[in-house]
């Protein structure tokens, strides 16, 4: 095989590559067209994710309101910290929800990393 030979049968591949496929056919009923709609928007991953975020969430809060908060208690006793009030504010109140984004913030951090190593997008 020439050289020249070599190149065409090359270029050829190349073009072969680029050459857009052609579109998928239209769904024929309406059952076929809801199944496509949900693997291309990938519809159950995104319920599943939305599901185990709420219960993470739910999880975090506990964490938050049992553990962690009750050492805070100790720290300041005889001070409900939730009931911290400066003026019209709920100081206390917006403090706990602080903690509360920070350590879920935190989590989700420590899963994106763990995915990440994992190989997982």
């Amino acid at each position: 095989m020439s050289k020249e030979d070599e190149i065409l049968k090359e270029l050829q591949e190349i073009r072969k590559l680029l050459t857009p496929k052609p579109p998928p056919p239209p769904p024929k009923d309406l059952r076929e067209e809801f199944l496509q709609f949900l693997s291309k928007y990938k519809i159950l991953g995104l319920a599943v994710a939305f599901i185990m975020a709420i219960y993470l969430g739910t999880l975090i809060q506990a964490l938050v309101d049992d553990m962690i908060m009750p050492i805070i208690q100790l720290v300041i006793p005889d001070i409900q910290w939730e009931e911290i009030v400066v003026g019209p504010f709920r100081v206390g109140h917006f403090i706990g929800s602080l903690i509360t984004f920070l350590i879920i913030a935190f989590v989700v951090f420590l899963i994106v990393k763990f995915a990440s190593k994992m190989h997982i997008e």
